[in-house]
């Protein structure tokens, strides 16, 4: 079983030049934000998942990989080497989220992660992947009231039309974890609906795109998933407070913790940050194999 980590860094002078190029204004938006955690996700991972065998580490150009990595053992894939170039650059996780599977190399069974989610306590692959079978949590809903469930809405029809089942008032959710996918079933899906992905691809999110839930819709409705929740943590740092964060990262409950960025000032952001990087360092005090 394999790893894959979409990750960018918004301080990153070439990359902030290729955003203003196509968008014609600054990267200001906190999902480029760069939290310095990126280390500890990888030391979660030989600690906590040592079945892994190997991480993949998805960015946008070579100026994104971190100086510190260690290449002989973290496996770098650009954007190029799996996005036709009619979409690149592009700024849009879902688009990056489509072609993932296309990852030279890839296991057919591997988990994605986003960067801000973290192993914290120790798995088996069970967890994931019992006799096989790809497992998550899913809800259904009705409302797709802002722009991340209208796309989690647009996969699920996408998922439907590949399957050539018609979609209905209610929508799958997926849990939002590192999610469990089988490389083979993502090339099966993203073969029959190809045509309307490609057309729904843009640099920035919008409504029409799909995002990585076209895939584990996919799983779930043609009887290759299950519905089990995974044991993880979401914590918002909306609501965060700094030692709430740390708790939660040194004493936790769950297998995985998501950290959730938002919108907010940049002194409560020095703040929050200083507390997660200090709890991280105090859970995770040694480097990994992938850093030098």
């Amino acid at each position: 079983m394999d790893a894959v980590i979409t990750y960018v860094d918004g301080n990153d002078p070439l990359w902030q030049q290729d955003y203003r190029t196509v968008t014609r204004q600054p990267a200001l938006s906190k999902r480029y934000r760069d939290w310095g955690t990126l280390p500890f996700l990888l030391r979660g991972i030989q600690r906590h998942m040592p079945f892994i065998e190997r991480v993949f580490l998805v960015v946008a150009r070579e100026s994104q990989v971190p100086a510190w990595v260690d290449r002989t053992r973290l496996h770098v894939v650009l954007h190029a080497d799996i996005i036709p170039a009619a979409f690149l650059p592009t700024f849009n996780s879902t688009t990056i989220e489509m072609f993932l599977h296309r990852i030279p190399g890839l296991a057919e069974e591997y988990l994605y992660f986003n960067d801000d989610m973290f192993p914290v306590k120790d798995a088996v692959p069970a967890d994931f992947f019992p006799e096989g079978i790809p497992t998550i949590g899913f809800s259904r809903h009705l409302l797709a009231g802002n722009l991340y469930k209208q796309q989690t809405r647009r996969s699920d029809h996408l998922a439907r039309a590949a399957l050539g089942l018609r979609s209905g008032l209610f929508f799958l959710r997926p849990q939002h974890t590192c999610s469990p996918m089988l490389r083979s079933a993502c090339e099966k899906a993203f073969a029959q609906v190809a045509s309307q992905i490609l057309a729904s691809l843009t640099p920035l999110r919008a409504p029409q795109n799909p995002n990585q839930y076209l895939f584990l819709d996919y799983l779930y409705l043609s009887g290759q998933a299950r519905a089990r929740r995974i044991a993880n943590r979401h914590l918002s740092l909306a609501s965060a407070t700094p030692a709430g964060l740390a708790e939660a990262i040194v004493s936790p409950g769950q297998q995985l913790v998501c950290i959730n960025d938002v919108e907010m000032s940049e002194s409560r952001f020095q703040t929050l940050r200083t507390a997660m990087l200090e709890a991280f360092a105090a859970h995770f005090p040694e480097k990994s194999v992938y850093e030098r």
